[in-house]
């Protein structure tokens, strides 16, 4: 076109050129969809499993620790709605006119213990070098499809904002992975432990039964999460750091409880290895998950483009350049939940109960609570 061209043929060659444009444009809509289409059929892909995972169903998982005995009451034991309401910490009949069903209000004594929790659970996992972290509470649904969830189906768990491509969070896992999304992360600096408080909101969909009455399974909850990224080879060291942390954590507040290594069937699909800790819950006569710790190794970091840089190896050649350096890596993630704030409530409020109808604090969160010992009956 820069050169001397007849005028029918210059005429000709702006024609052309208006057609490879439109054509672009019909290829990179097709592209759009594809792509889309494509990630579509990716997300029914779910992780690897690690060798050792039980293979089966929910009821394949094996138990790796056992801690603690069931407390001996010596009294008819109530379970936390009954507490909650001759206590006045719950109320779900006002939340249900003002929100609907699986909504509370926390009351009085109730509040100061989910804040104890919550800074409590914050200040012993960052004595572990995790940096703490609140999180936006509504993300893209791009990014929580990339985390392996699905905000579309039927049967989803996932709260998705109409006429937007946002949804709300079901775990601070997903904004926290989001981070570093799209970028390399200097090797030097791995690995990244964060622990992030945040409210999570969940459909539960399909959930129904006494197993999920009260606390136990609710739409909106407040979580503290942890979040690793580490080189591969590391992620199975840290995902043993992970479940003890919540070990500790669990056992300092003087709860039974029993860690499982669960099934390939309970897995989830970004999941490689999962370990549940479940916790005794007297007024609900049964064991309750509070907690679990999952190795995503590469599953997540691949869709969110999570990468770290090696370090570049030893070589006598002094001539540095780009060429030279390392090829990129993705790197593992991992997730575990420090604490769960409502099903942590059910726990202490079930198993610290008196024959006077008082619930006893535990000592590690009385600072957290201003010195408060006890939650006594009001007086009337």
């Amino acid at each position: 076109m820069k050169g001397k061209l007849e005028p029918a043929e210059r005429q000709r060659l702006i024609e052309e050129g208006k057609n490879l444009k439109e054509g672009l444009v019909t290829l990179e809509e097709d592209l759009l969809k594809l792509t889309d289409e494509l990630q579509q059929e990716a997300q029914c892909i779910p992780n690897m499993t690690h060798p050792d995972v039980p293979i089966g169903g929910e009821e394949s998982s094996v138990i790796r620790k056992m801690v603690g005995s069931p407390c001996k009451f010596r009294f008819p034991v109530k379970d936390h709605l009954q507490l909650g309401k001759e206590l006045d910490l719950l109320d779900f009949d006002a939340a249900a006119e003002v929100s609907g069903s699986k909504f509370y209000y926390l009351k009085n004594e109730a509040v100061m213990l989910e804040m104890g929790l919550i800074n409590w659970t914050l200040s012993e996992v960052m004595k572990k070098g995790f940096t703490p972290l609140t999180t936006p509470e509504i993300v893209r649904s791009s990014v929580v499809e990339k985390c392996g969830f699905q905000p579309r189906g039927a049967n989803t768990q996932v709260y998705s904002i109409e006429g937007s491509d946002q949804c709300l969070i079901g775990t601070a896992e997903i904004p926290v992975g989001g981070i570093h999304m799209d970028s390399i992360v200097a090797e030097s600096l791995l690995p990244l432990k964060y622990v992030a408080f945040s409210h999570c909101f969940r459909t539960e969909a399909g959930a129904a039964g006494t197993a999920t009455r009260g606390l136990y399974r609710v739409h909106q909850f407040s979580k503290v999460e942890m979040f690793v990224l580490c080189q591969p080879e590391e992620s199975e060291f840290y995902h043993e750091e992970l479940i003890k942390i919540e070990e500790d954590l669990f056992s300092s507040l003087g709860l039974h409880y029993k860690t499982l290594d669960m099934a390939s069937g309970d897995l989830g699909a970004p999941a490689y290895r999962k370990f549940d800790v479940e916790a005794w819950m007297p007024g609900l006569e049964r064991f309750g998950e509070i907690s679990s710790a999952s190795n995503c190794t590469d599953y997540q970091s691949r869709r969110l483009g999570i990468r770290y840089r090696p370090s570049e190896p030893s070589s006598t050649n002094s001539k540095k350049g780009k060429g030279s350096l390392p090829p990129p890596k993705f790197v593992h993630t991992l997730n575990a939940t420090a604490c769960a704030i409502p099903r942590m409530i059910v726990c202490l409020l079930e198993n610290y109960q008196q024959e006077d109808g008082s619930v006893i604090i535990p000592e590690p969160l009385r600072p957290f609570m201003g010195g408060l010992q006890i939650i006594a009956p009001k007086s009337r």
